[in-house]
């Protein structure tokens, strides 16, 4: 009768028959008697349902059975319909029919949810590649003034690695023979001259004040070559104060020889002090620059240090915030939190370079970063001339800017708040002229604080 209304039947005779032709062409419907030789339907249903391959066709259960608990079962087994001989053929059809339509629209479903699945897959490609390409191009704006932090350290290095050579290619007899002539009374004056630090950061105008003092108590004691010897206490970090104790040095015939040979040894020790911090800042700018190069694409969050990531985004703007810009630093004290590190770097890096460009890199920049119940709240305040009110509500939306053709893409903003929205947090803006404060809430959440809301989850669902 099936084939009279256009359908392809393929009758069985016994349920392991049954399993191997359905395993080898899978029926889009299957009519399942329950008293079958060998092998009964429910059997049969059961290894149906237990293999992927077959799981999801529709199993009608025809038998002659009619009791309750035998329909209970049939639907237990995994049969979508249940009916009873003796056989009404209308009845029968418009079932057939109807559980092979909800079988078209459930592979229909099942088609465009994985199409949606893709698309959404794509998206995240392409939000990826978006942040991406956004760092690369801030990258590129910052890389005169990151080559200039490099260089810098470097020539600090090469310049004190000259003055270690000179040191070190004088002829080691002439120091053996400085030793042996300096007289055990001397000795005490050569370790005091060597015993101050340089002094830091003095101006021009300090250190000519300061050496017109020195050389003042010189005069008034009778020394002679004082204005010598003050220049040269001045860069050894020797003040007024202290020269009192190293005084009767120089009224020795041997003391411009024991302050020269005292001014070598300084010059060395402040070559290596000038190398470890010149290394430093290099090595700084280098990890600053990997951290911020690298993207993670992970799906998962990983612990993240919020203000380790804003610490890296302004020493890769270091040069561009020391000729006019007084950064202004309120952390709070925070714990690692879940989150994605690398995408809240360009969170950070977006908003603080547009801060530096409202401010036309002359200003105060304050960062706060603190605790706010369950919610971290990091603030970057600038003083700039301020966004027009009539800007303002637009200002987040993709591809508007009001910058010149060529500046800004107009996206910096858009990305900033889908990468927190990502996060389940938000930004805010006030501005008036003088001051604009861009807010971000991330929540709080640490791997300690997630582990032990999975633990309460699991308690619950058992």
């Amino acid at each position: 009768m099936f084939k009279s209304k256009g359908y392809e039947v393929r009758p069985v005779p016994s349920g392991k028959l049954a399993l191997t032709a359905i395993k080898n062409l899978p029926p889009d419907l299957i009519l399942l008697d329950v008293m079958m030789p060998e092998m009964d339907g429910y059997a049969v249903c059961e290894k149906l349902k237990a293999d992927p391959k077959t799981k999801d066709i529709p199993i009608i259960f025809v038998s002659a059975l009619d009791a309750v608990l035998d329909k209970v079962k049939a639907f237990e087994m995994g049969g979508v319909d249940y009916v009873s001989k003796p056989i009404q053929e209308k009845e029968l059809f418009a079932r057939v029919e109807t559980h092979l339509e909800i079988r078209r629209l459930q592979k229909h479903l099942q088609e465009r949810n994985n199409k949606l699945v893709a698309t959404l897959q794509q998206l995240k490609q392409a939000q990826s590649q978006l942040v991406e390409s956004e760092k690369m191009a801030v990258l590129g704006q910052l890389v005169a003034g990151i080559s200039h932090e490099i260089n810098t350290p470097l020539g600090a290095i090469r310049s004190s690695v000259e003055n270690l050579a000179d040191f070190l290619g004088k002829d080691i007899k002439t120091q053996l023979n400085f030793w042996q002539t300096i007289d055990h009374k001397q000795q005490p004056y050569f370790l005091e001259l060597l015993r101050y630090p340089a002094l830091q950061a003095l101006s021009s105008r300090e250190k000519r004040k300061l050496k017109r003092k020195l050389r003042n108590t010189l005069d008034s004691a009778n020394i002679e070559h004082s204005d010598r010897i003050a220049d040269t206490l001045v860069d050894m970090g020797i003040s007024e104060p202290e020269l009192s104790s190293i005084l009767p040095l120089f009224k020795q015939p041997d003391g411009l020889d024991i302050l020269d040979k005292a001014y070598e040894f300084f010059t060395l020790r402040k070559s290596t002090e000038t190398i470890q911090t010149a290394t430093e800042r290099a090595a700084k700018i280098i990890f600053a620059l990997k951290s911020y190069s690298r993207y993670d694409f992970g799906t998962e969050k990983t612990e993240g240090d919020l203000i380790k990531g804003i610490e890296t985004v302004l020493t890769l703007y270091y040069n561009q915030i020391k000729k006019g810009v007084d950064v202004i630093k309120n952390y709070q004290e925070l714990p690692p939190i879940l989150c994605y590190p690398d995408e809240l770097t360009q969170v950070w890096t977006n908003l603080i370079h547009n801060a530096l460009q409202a401010m036309n890199y002359q200003g105060k920049l304050r960062i706060d970063v603190e605790k706010n119940n369950d919610m971290i709240d990091v603030r970057i305040t600038d003083s700039g001339k301020g966004i027009p009110s009539d800007i303002l509500p637009r200002i987040f939306e993709p591809f508007f800017t009001t910058k010149v053709a060529g500046e800004g893409s107009g996206l910096g903003l858009d990305i900033v708040k889908r990468i927190l929205e990502k996060h389940e947090g938000k930004i805010s803006v006030n501005s008036v002229s003088g001051e604009t404060v861009f807010t971000v809430s991330i929540p709080m959440i640490t791997k300690e604080k997630a582990d032990n809301s999975q633990i309460k989850e699991l308690q619950i669902s058992q």
